[in-house]
């Protein structure tokens, strides 16, 4: 998916189900930031120009289809359109205006050339889904479930869970919508994504 295809499918998404107050504000704050130009990651899944849009799309569709797929037709009484939307594509919004083009030197067989990476330049040091909520926050209300699904999203990956915290168990034993995200992050990160760098 493409820069241009990727912001479209998010913005389509967007429009139609997330209609909260405040949710204006929120995309006008995206809309002027680089999240939808900004890599993924820096040296993993989907470092590219446009790779956290492309991601917050692919993790929205898996997360739908999950839960279409658990609970069936009637999932919406159970998660509305606009959660789903919400977590999915904004569970990542932490990483707005973190990454930055620098170059690094690599050896190559003709001699040592310069080439592209994305470093990190953290201006908001809060965390990750933490932030993620923090931000989101600032523009709208998230639900209880909204709020510990987008903080847990990583799972076992995160640095508090690193660090020996146990609430990402109690968090998914309470909210079964933090683990059908968590898992549907897994999924977009690990089988639908390119790995590695790549500049155009």
């Amino acid at each position: 998916m493409d820069v241009i295809m990727a912001k479209n499918r998010f913005a389509e998404i967007y429009t139609k189900y997330v209609r909260r107050e405040g949710s204006d504000k929120l995309f006008a704050y995206l809309e002027n930031s680089d999240f939808f130009t900004a890599p993924a990651s820096g040296r993993f899944h989907m470092a590219q120009e446009g790779g956290l849009c492309t991601h917050s799309v692919n993790v929205y569709e898996r997360l739908l289809s999950l839960v279409k797929a658990d609970l069936g037709d009637g999932y919406a009484e159970v998660y509305s359109d606009e959660t789903l939307a919400i977590v999915g594509l904004l569970h990542d919004v932490c990483k707005v205006n973190t990454y930055v083009v620098d170059y690094r030197n690599v050896k190559e067989k003709d001699g040592w050339v310069k080439k592209p990476f994305y470093k990190v330049e953290e201006r908001f040091p809060y965390g990750h889904g933490e932030k993620s909520v923090f931000i989101v926050s600032q523009y709208m209300r998230l639900t209880a479930e909204e709020a510990i699904s987008i903080n847990w999203h990583m799972g076992g990956f995160d640095q508090r869970v690193k660090g020996g915290s146990y609430s990402v168990s109690e968090a998914y034993d309470k909210y079964k919508l933090a683990v059908y995200l968590h898992i549907a992050d897994v999924m977009a990160t690990y089988l639908d994504e390119e790995r590695g760098e790549k500049f155009q």
